[in-house]
């Protein structure tokens, strides 16, 4: 195992960001930036050893300032869409940025952590990335410490340890929005991987993303991905959650939820053969088929667009703040918020 670092760019501020390299022997390689703890690259063989990168992203820091579709970024504090740009906390409400169309998405499109510079600390194998919040920052309570660790192992599992501590009720909810193509990043669309999760539950939405509140079974409809499916095979059906938002993207519910780390989905490339794995013990997953990646240069001047890559974010609900049957996202004094994510990558024939 390795970690080595090197200059990335240099803030208006005179800030240096960095971008550091996790290595193991088998030849997998993954980058992160003190720049919004961002997941810049992870470099894996296919079925006959060819090393591709299977990240969407960019090759400069002044590119990840701008970030429309965030592209590999550590969200928070609180992750997805909030319906009404406002919450209630023990008879407060809250109200945040109103970004999305009368709601909130990731919490602030500037000032939130994907566009952070994070304090990092070099191990071993992995980096820890860190920063602290003060209380009414970005409309949220609470003076918080928060941090993000990268680690990658000799099993080629890139594994995500969020921790938070608040010194007063708030909302927490982090996840990790990278952009996945095991073909390799640039080369095509997501719509012939097939996927598999351990969900039998999603939380259907409205006449907008934000979710009604019902947790519904998936069982005869397109959301079924209890059995390997074709991302592309049901996308365009004439099923009234899919038109909503463009093809996939809803919060599936992982089933057995206990706070134990659990595997919940597998994704596999048909002619890279490369497959991920993906584990975790928060209580859902944000999968997003990249809809609405608008058209943009990448990293080797490849362009990417709608479907190049998909999303498995783990997390906490959609508006779990506004719906009680929802698992809570309220963390404080007591309760730290510390959760985990897997990515692990092997191939098949």
């Amino acid at each position: 195992m390795a970690v080595s670092k090197k200059l990335f760019g240099t803030c208006e501020t005179g800030e240096q960001i960095y971008l550091y390299t996790l290595s193991n022997e088998k030849g997998v390689s993954a980058q992160v930036t003190n720049f919004g703890a961002v997941l810049v690259s992870v470099k894996t063989p296919d079925k006959t050893g060819k090393i591709e990168d299977i990240v969407l992203g960019f090759d400069t820091l002044e590119d990840y300032r701008k970030n429309p579709s965030f592209f590999g970024a550590t969200v928070g504090p609180n992750a997805n869409r909030i319906g009404g740009a406002a919450f209630s906390l023990d008879g407060k409400v809250y109200r945040l940025d109103n970004n999305d169309s009368g709601n909130n998405l990731h919490t602030h499109m500037e000032g939130a952590f994907h566009k952070r510079i994070w304090h990092a600390q070099e191990g071993e194998n992995g980096v820890l990335f860190s920063l602290t919040e003060p209380d009414g920052s970005l409309g949220l309570p609470g003076n918080r410490v928060v941090s993000v660790g990268y680690t990658l192992t000799e099993e080629n599992r890139l594994e995500l340890h969020y921790h938070a501590e608040s010194d007063r009720k708030t909302i927490l909810n982090l996840t990790n929005h990278s952009y996945f193509n095991l073909e390799g990043e640039g080369n095509g669309t997501i719509e012939d991987h097939v996927l598999c999760m351990r969900a039998s539950h999603y939380t259907p939405v409205g006449n907008t993303p934000i979710p009604t509140g019902e947790i519904a079974p998936v069982a005869g409809t397109p959301m079924d991905f209890t059995k390997p499916v074709r991302v592309g095979e049901r996308i365009r059906e004439d099923f009234d959650q899919l038109k909503v938002t463009g093809g996939y993207d809803h919060n599936w519910v992982i089933d057995d939820f206990d706070g134990s780390v659990k595997y919940f989905a597998k994704v596999t490339a048909p002619r890279s053969g490369r497959t991920m794995k993906v584990y975790t013990n928060l209580p859902g997953v944000q999968f997003y088929a990249g809809n609405f990646i608008d058209t943009q240069t990448g990293k080797g001047g490849k362009v990417y667009g709608k479907r190049s890559g998909l999303c498995l974010e783990t997390q906490f609900y959609p508006d779990t703040p506004n719906k009680p049957g929802f698992p809570s996202s309220v963390f404080g004094p007591d309760r730290f918020y510390d959760y985990t994510a897997v990515f692990e990558f092997g191939t098949q024939p």
